[in-house]
């Protein structure tokens, strides 16, 4: 999920992009390296390194099917955030065997590491198989895999926006809002901010928001990057700035533009928020009466539409790569076929961790691990799905700093126009560099 306790922190990958510029300095050219060579020992363990997440955590539960079905030992480790980053900084630049498997996002490090030389082509052996079924895997997701032609990622975990809202609020109001237009307007009659009751609670933090207000950006009909060139700057960018700042501004808590996740979602869990729009995969916090009041009356509806209807995003949060310089890649292999094949895919599902395949989607036995509200929610989303919520560029973490300085201005009432157009210069000179790098 694209939660920040489950991602590399913007600190970590600042690292890694350091020592990313500190081996290109260097003689040799990561780019250039040959894969691994040699052999590996029967006695090796297939060795995976992988976020500490609940899909790592169902999949380690299961290793020893996998390890019963290759005949070789596995060794999975979970680490955090922090220790993943600086791991794939050491190993990676030193071209290192000693990972196979790397649990990857795909839309925050693949550029990069695609463009190091750092992850195994895996196209002929995903389109190489028929009982593997790359076209089952859902179009937005399996599409961000896709880095110069090259399938460099498998996605294992997707996740979509959620609204999240009070049943016994808005059953007067004729339920939850379609459009955003009745958002706002939902918002604005039922938010009493001087009894610190808010109609609309959200990320408001310059970066951190961003992936969030994207499914906003785009159901104004805006985008990121236009024909290679900044995006923010357009009227349908500024609309939907704009719109977000507005709904934070006049219905939302104080403090706004320092809450992430950590800080939005606990207001919402509390009672104290009508709506919150929010990652998916984080519902249960909302089911669970040990961290929750609101799990009786909770309700979950698809993204509301604007102007350009209702376009949220539909990305792949956590994906596995192998690494290029691996011994048992072909044993990596293996283990990327069977943990994200459709029968482990729809097994996982159906204990409420949402994969990547269509099948899945559309066998209700797997959708019955969530609640039939908002798996509802997924579907549709899923359908309407856009497949990233960041601009798709190398520096990824300097981008969104760019692109959420309007965010911040909006939500402290602040004109928008003149901070998205200063935003929008940024930006596009931030993009000439960043191609320059890329094509580098």
């Amino acid at each position: 999920m694209s939660t920040s306790s489950q991602f590399l922190s913007r600190r970590s990958f600042g690292k890694l992009a350091a020592g990313v510029a500190a081996a290109a300095a260097g003689t040799v050219s990561l780019g250039a390296c040959s894969p691994g060579s040699g052999t590996a020992s029967a006695n090796a363990p297939l060795r995976i390194m992988a976020i500490n997440h609940v899909w790592s955590q169902a999949i380690k539960r299961r290793l020893k099917r996998f390890e019963d079905r290759v005949g070789r030992r596995v060794s999975m480790t979970l680490l955090t955030a922090d220790q993943l980053s600086n791991s794939y900084n050491v190993k990676l630049n030193a071209s290192g065997t000693d990972v196979d498997v790397m649990m990857v996002r795909a839309l925050q490090d693949q550029l990069l590491f695609g463009r190091n030389g750092w992850l195994t082509d895996l196209t002929d052996r995903v389109k190489g198989e028929a009982a593997y079924d790359w076209p089952d895997f859902q179009d937005a997701p399996r599409e961000v895999s896709v880095t110069d032609g090259k399938v460099l990622s498998v996605p294992v975990v997707t996740e979509r926006p959620a609204l999240y809202y009070r049943k016994d609020l808005v059953e007067d109001l004729g339920g939850p809002p379609r459009t955003l237009d009745d958002l706002m307007e939902m918002s604005l009659e039922l938010a009493d901010r001087g009894r610190n009751f808010f109609g609309y609670v959200g990320r408001g933090q310059r970066n951190g928001a961003v992936s969030q207000w994207s499914s906003f950006l785009y159901s104004f009909g805006g985008d990121f990057v236009v024909d290679g060139k900044s995006g923010i700057g357009s009227p349908e960018a500024v609309a939907a700035y704009a719109y977000y700042g507005g709904l934070l501004k006049r219905t939302g808590p104080p403090g706004a533009t320092n809450m992430s996740l950590e800080q939005a979602m606990p207001i919402f869990a509390q009672g104290k928020a009508a709506f919150y729009v929010d990652a998916d995969a984080i519902y249960s916090n909302f089911l669970d009466p040990k961290i929750s009041t609101v799990g009786r009356t909770v309700g979950f509806a698809p993204f509301p539409a604007g102007p350009a209807g209702a376009r949220p995003h539909n990305i792949p949060s956590w994906s596995l790569g192998i690494n290029r310089f691996s011994l048992l890649r072909d044993e990596a292999w293996e283990f990327v076929r069977w943990a994200s094949g459709p029968e482990m895919v729809a097994e996982l599902q159906a204990a409420g961790i949402p994969g990547a395949r269509k099948s899945a989607w559309s066998d209700a036995k797997t959708l019955a691990a969530f609640p039939a509200e908002l798996a509802e929610t997924m579907r549709i989303n899923a359908e309407r799905g856009i497949g990233y919520d960041r601009p798709q560029v190398l520096q990824v973490g300097r981008s969104r700093d760019i692109v959420g300085r309007p965010l911040v201005a909006g939500i402290l009432g602040e004109a928008v126009a003149p901070v998205a157009r200063d935003a929008n210069a940024e930006f596009d000179d931030f993009l000439v560099r960043d191609n320059r790098h890329r094509e580098s």
